[in-house]
């Protein structure tokens, strides 16, 4: 049949075997929406430096997880699970950022079907000119090289949409399941962190954060809760404090019991297979927990899924209006 409108998910990417970890961080690091290294004509040549310095590690963390990133299937899923919701009308496509399927990729899959009218999807809940803003970027790049005729509109953030803070309550439900009912447990939001400087210039990711966990804390009365940062890389300032920093204060100052909850990510991926799952939980180990889990990732949790079918429709029909 013929459909009237691709849902396009734009989302990180991540490389699908070892041979890829390099080339996926040299997508990275020449991205100058996140970070901008000398001139831009050189920095394809600074990346390629970097990506072959980092890779051997990175590659290692990708070894202990199974030899790859679980995103692009967990992403086709999502998109196989919004189709199903959406029903007939639509058709739900992915394009990844870093890796494949790139956007031109999906764009040239979207223009096979005859579909002309794509409505594209960050799957970042929270905006950031480093994830939103660049996956957009692309998109539009893309199109005004292709010429193409496709009429696009965006949905670029849902930090506060009443569906995803059912979802993530949802899981942290499922993650206080895992200790026994007496335990003391204190909720530790673990979040992507970014360097200060794009908050001190206007980005409003960390807004969108503190948003998104008061919106969720609400549905957990008497319960303790802390925010961290994860990920961060290089020497510039960074969003504080961060996850190891909290994990130590915690583990001096406060119950032996702690759930981490992941934000920022609507799917599991490296931040939390390894660096969540091994890394910080080898350090509560160490640290002297009694109990450390982490939440599950949403992934296809059916309430995500209908956020995503929400915010969809609503911007549907505001396209049509």
């Amino acid at each position: 049949m013929s459909y009237k409108t691709a849902v396009l998910l734009l989302q990180m990417g991540g490389p699908d075997s070892l041979d890829a970890v390099e080339p996926f961080l040299v997508n990275l690091f020449s991205d100058r929406d996140i970070i901008k290294i000398g001139p831009s004509f050189l920095q394809p040549f600074i990346a390629r430096l970097i990506a072959k310095r980092r890779a051997p590690k990175v590659a290692r963390n990708y070894g202990e997880i199974g030899g790859k990133s679980p995103l692009r299937e967990l992403t086709e899923a999502q998109a196989r699970a919004l189709e199903g919701v959406l029903g007939d009308g639509y058709r739900c496509f992915v394009a990844m950022r870093y890796w494949k399927p790139s956007t031109t990729e999906a764009l040239a899959a979207i223009k096979k079907e005859g579909i002309t009218r794509v409505v594209a999807l960050s799957l970042y809940p929270h905006y950031s000119r480093a994830t939103t803003g660049s996956s957009i970027n692309e998109l539009k790049r893309v199109l005004d090289q292709a010429g193409a005729s496709f009429q696009v509109t965006y949905i670029d953030r849902f930090f506060d949409h009443p569906r995803y803070i059912d979802a993530l309550a949802e899981k942290i439900r499922e993650g206080l399941d895992a200790f026994h009912p007496l335990a003391e447990v204190e909720i530790l939001f673990s979040a992507h962190s970014l360097p200060q400087s794009f908050i001190d210039e206007g980005d409003p990711y960390l807004a969108h954060i503190e948003d998104t966990v008061r919106l969720v804390m609400e549905k957990f009365a008497n319960v303790t809760y802390h925010l961290a940062f994860q990920s961060r890389a290089g020497p510039v300032k960074w969003l504080e404090p961060s996850t190891e920093e909290m994990l130590a204060h915690l583990a001096a100052h406060g119950p032996k019991s702690v759930l981490m909850v992941p934000l920022s990510f609507v799917s599991d991926h490296i931040e939390t297979l390894h660096e969540i799952d091994i890394q910080y939980a080898m350090e509560a180990h160490k640290l002297g927990y009694a109990k450390f889990r982490r939440s599950p990732s949403l992934n296809t949790s059916p309430a995500f899924i209908d956020c995503l079918a929400e915010l969809v429709r609503k911007e549907h029909v505001r396209g049509e209006g």
